[in-house]
């Protein structure tokens, strides 16, 4: 080579090294961002403006898809309340953790309930925790009412909220009133429950506002009460919506979350606070919600169970108006936003992925999960691979309420079905090479992960309490 060439070839790989410094320096410089999660419970994939709905007017919102990113294939890991909040604090399938069913053989954890997250497990807020971040917990739990399963057992600095659903105060089960609960007491039974939104609201800005006065990043996990049976509103909200109490109660959380962005934007954090808005599973179809176009409801695996509005905004990050119509899960926030903070993953195996990239519209930009299974309590249902979808042959479900129309009907043949043309999902599609594949697909969800009784390779046991107590307000002490 000659002096000249080595010269060239030298000043090239002292300017590659000189550009891989400033990048990395720059990415050590970058700001932790704050994180803002909110998380409907029930809430259905056309219930809100910006998807569609003309029932319901959600303006604050909205603005969330005008300022930052759509994503029209984003995925609940169960069509019901408890193993979808488990996917989203570990990352994984609720059948690895051991979340897919309650050890009473219900569905969801019910008061009393002995089961919760292992401690093994390592959640989100944990992960977030240990670089740095302040976290709160407000809102619904629903992953296990004792001390030892409560959100400030996993990695949440502060908790307020209802540790179940707001349904769950039956006497004849021996459930207690319904509580409020602020770390592990109860301060209120029965709580009122057309004040809980604006407590919510309330309790977020407070945290927000004491994170910043702390100067630390922070990580707010907003889940809702509702729009959860039963439906409630505050009386402001009252006959607001063209929908009834469903739409009130759409509405107020509408309400408070332009009181959050705000808060958000008095403070001077909007810039570097990613708020993301999703819902924990569709519609129940009985309560005044809307999955349109999809078809199916909650409790199934048809899209209209599991498919979930997904907006997420972070104007130094994600770009204003931006859609995405890849598939992403709510098992790939952990990786993603451990990424974003700067921690380390978990040394256990988990299923989501890191999709920044699609956060970031990279040019190319393509999902990570190559499968996607559709487990509803422990039957796996439905796989999708790229744009094809196979709901599996089945003799019998658990319970029975599966189909897009509420029926005990069960499908017994298998059906094969586009998305991007049938987003019904009512044409059985021949294709051998997509059955090969799905096929094979099947065949190691089933080893790897289990299906109905038989447990899979990679399982992981969910934590079972010896006993349980209630959650019940202590008794006011004697006046002296």
């Amino acid at each position: 080579m000659s002096p000249e060439a080595s010269n060239v070839t030298w000043r090239l790989r002292a300017l590659a090294f000189s550009l891989f410094i400033i990048s990395a320096l720059t990415a050590l410089a970058a700001p932790q961002p704050n994180v803002v999660l909110i998380f409907c419970d029930d809430l259905g994939y056309g219930d809100l403006g910006c998807y569609g709905s003309t029932k319901i007017r959600t303006p604050a919102i909205d603005t969330l898809a005008r300022d930052g990113m759509t994503f029209t294939d984003f995925y609940s890991s169960s069509p019901v309340c408890t193993p979808s909040r488990a996917s989203l604090l570990t990352g994984s399938y609720a059948r690895r953790v051991g979340m897919h069913e309650d050890k009473t053989g219900h569905w969801v954890l019910i008061p009393r309930s002995v089961r919760g997250i292992h401690p093994d497990e390592t959640t989100l807020p944990e992960l977030l925790k240990s670089v740095g971040y302040a976290t709160a917990c407000i809102g619904k739990w629903h992953l296990g009412d004792q001390p030892e399963h409560l959100p400030t057992a996993h990695g949440f600095d502060h908790y307020f909220g209802i540790p179940y659903s707001n349904d769950m105060a039956q006497k004849g089960r021996g459930d207690p009133p319904l509580p409020m609960v602020r770390d592990t007491s109860v301060v209120e039974a029965p709580v009122d429950q057309s004040t809980i939104t604006k407590q919510y609201t309330e309790q977020s800005i407070a945290f927000v506002e004491q994170s910043k006065q702390a100067d630390k990043p922070f990580f707010l996990y907003l889940p809702h009460t509702f729009p959860h049976l039963p439906l409630f509103a505050s009386p402001d909200f009252h006959g607001k919506s063209a929908n009834g109490r469903y739409g009130d109660s759409v509405k107020e959380i509408d309400d408070s979350t332009e009181q959050i962005l705000a808060a958000l934007d008095r403070l001077g954090l909007k810039e570097n606070t990613l708020v993301i808005f999703t819902s924990d599973n569709g519609s129940n179809g009985r309560n005044g919600g809307s999955n349109k176009p999809l078809a199916g409801f909650k409790g199934a695996t048809m899209e209209g169970g599991m498919r979930v509005p997904f907006l997420a905004r972070w104007p130094a990050a994600i770009p204003a108006g931006s859609r995405c119509t890849e598939l992403g899960t709510m098992m790939d926030l952990l990786p993603t936003l451990t990424g974003f903070a700067g921690a380390e993953l978990p040394t256990r195996k988990i299923d989501g992925h890191d999709i920044a990239a699609l956060f970031r519209a990279e040019p190319g930009a393509r999902s990570p999960t190559e499968v996607f299974y559709y487990y509803r309590r422990r039957q796996l249902q439905a796989v999708r691979i790229g744009p094809w979808k196979y709901h599996l042959p089945l003799e019998k479900v658990y319970p029975q309420w599966t189909n897009s129309d509420h029926s005990t009907d069960v499908n017994k043949e298998g059906k094969l079905v586009h998305l991007p043309t049938d987003i019904r999902e009512t044409t059985n599609v021949q294709n051998v090479r997509v059955m090969a594949a799905m096929k094979a697909a099947i065949a190691n969800a089933r080893s790897v992960l289990g299906d109905e009784a038989a447990a899979g390779s990679e399982q992981r046991s969910a934590a079972d309490s010896a006993s349980s107590k209630p959650l019940v307000l202590a008794p006011a002490e004697p006046a002296k």
